[in-house]
């Protein structure tokens, strides 16, 4: 089966190559001449646990390739894939689909026989009608369909996210295009992942769904942190009671900064938009977004509070910059909110992060000292902000971290360590909702 997946980014590398994988044969186009001649030559543009492997693996295989050129390779697709990025537009929260309207464009160009064209971009509901509208446009005598195959991938864990899936979506409205899919993803079948089979309209809205929901998860246990610290509760302790119920399960209750990332920020903020182009009100997710916003400011109160009441003048390690770790993505990170307001009220930073120093650097304001050694970013610190729960930070040299510290606060954003055993190391130490 020939696949042909628009978007060498995060979606459409870890998407194309795990199709690649399955042993269809791929072909990555994408506009960036850059990105596909450091992917020739085995290099990948972003960090995922794995996926070199894998590339590497499939190129050597012939299964997978990558090109700029959109013509040779769609004429002998059965299936094209577009996976371009869906920013937020700036101003009003929507979705930005010139990407995907463009390529939409440049498929219907090179179309040749019956061809699936298949939204994996996250996109608002009504966008593969669009899509199937411009193509019909731009080509009449085009022989295809446009499906709706969400992604379902977490940061750090796409590989098993892709190839063990909880279960694959298909938006159709065709036989011939429904069976073209399940043939595709037919070496799931061995572990029975469900594959649900619906409209464009539903398979568009579960991700959005989805996605949102989790959200609402994180910043709903976040709210409960606050009440916890107020009335003397373990956040920990409420959340595992929460978790053992079955209807509520225990995951996304986990307290933090906030949550970040390429997807919860936007795709609440396009669900928001889309609810309000119906008329429909979507009070839960807009909440969510307003608590996710506090707690990160809530957090910049915290860390004064442990410094006594003033940053200035006071240097702080920062473990930590991606919004999770096993990713390089600094996109939506709480450090971006947290960070500035510091450093604008006197706060030296010093930061430390595993895989993110670079993303980082081209979005922190100037001043912000990188250390690439983890030793380097505690000597003579007066204190420790640990912002993403990263291994490497889990088991910590607790008492010669404190020998290494000018100052004793530590800020643990993550709950990675018990209070007690942090006080008993002469640590003053904060942490979130305990």
């Amino acid at each position: 089966m020939n696949v042909v997946m628009i978007g060498a980014g995060y979606v459409g590398l870890v998407s194309g190559t795990c199709f690649a994988e399955f042993g269809a044969d791929v072909i990555c186009v994408d506009v960036d001449q850059n990105k596909i001649d450091h992917l020739k030559k085995g290099e990948i543009p972003i960090y995922e646990p794995g996926l070199d492997d894998l590339v590497t693996r499939n190129v050597q295989a012939g299964r997978l390739r990558f090109t700029t050129t959109f013509e040779p390779a769609i004429e002998e697709a059965d299936l094209v894939f577009i996976a371009v990025g869906t920013p937020t537009r700036r101003g009003d929260g929507h979705a930005d689909l010139s990407y995907v309207y463009d390529a939409a464009r440049r498929i219907a160009r090179c179309l040749k026989g019956y061809t699936v064209v298949v939204d994996k971009s996250t996109v608002p509901v009504g966008t593969a009608r669009e899509v199937a509208r411009i193509i019909r446009e731009e080509n009449p005598q085009a022989d295809f369909d446009v499906a709706s195959n969400p992604e379902f991938l977490r940061e750090g864990a796409a590989i098993n996210d892709f190839l063990r899936p909880d279960r694959v979506v298909l938006g159709v409205e065709s036989e011939r295009a429904e069976a073209l899919l399940r043939e595709l993803y037919r070496p799931i079948n061995l572990i029975e992942a469900p594959i649900l089979v619906t409209g464009l309209e539903s398979a568009e809205l579960i991700k959005y769904a989805s996605n949102a929901f989790l959200a609402t998860k994180i910043s709903f246990i976040n709210e409960i942190s606050q009440l916890c610290e107020q009335v003397g509760a373990d956040v920990h302790a409420v959340a595992r009671g929460m978790g053992l119920d079955g209807r509520i399960g225990r995951k996304f209750l986990h307290p933090g900064p906030g949550y970040g990332g390429s997807c919860f920020p936007k795709d609440t903020l396009a669900l928001i938009r889309i609810a309000q182009e119906h008329g429909v009100p979507s009070r839960i997710v807009e909440a969510t977004v307003e608590v996710n916003a506090a707690q990160k400011a809530r957090m910049v109160k915290k860390i004064r509070q442990a410094l006594g009441g003033s940053e200035a003048g006071k240097t702080l390690a920062v473990l930590g910059l991606t919004f999770k770790p096993e990713t390089d993505d600094m996109r939506d990170s709480p450090a971006l909110a947290i960070l500035p307001p510091l450093m604008d009220k006197g706060a030296v930073i010093r930061a430390h992060d595993p895989h993110g120093i670079e993303e980082a650097r081209g979005l922190l304001p100037d001043g912000v000292e990188y250390c690439h050694d983890l030793d380097c970013a505690i000597q003579d610190v007066d204190a420790v902000v640990l912002m993403t729960e990263w291994n490497e930070y889990r088991g910590l040299d607790l008492t010669r971290l404190r020998q290494r510290m000018k100052g004793d606060v530590f800020v643990d954003l993550r709950n990675v360590y018990e209070p007690d055993i942090m006080r008993g190391h002469g640590f003053t130490y904060a942490s979130v909702g305990r």
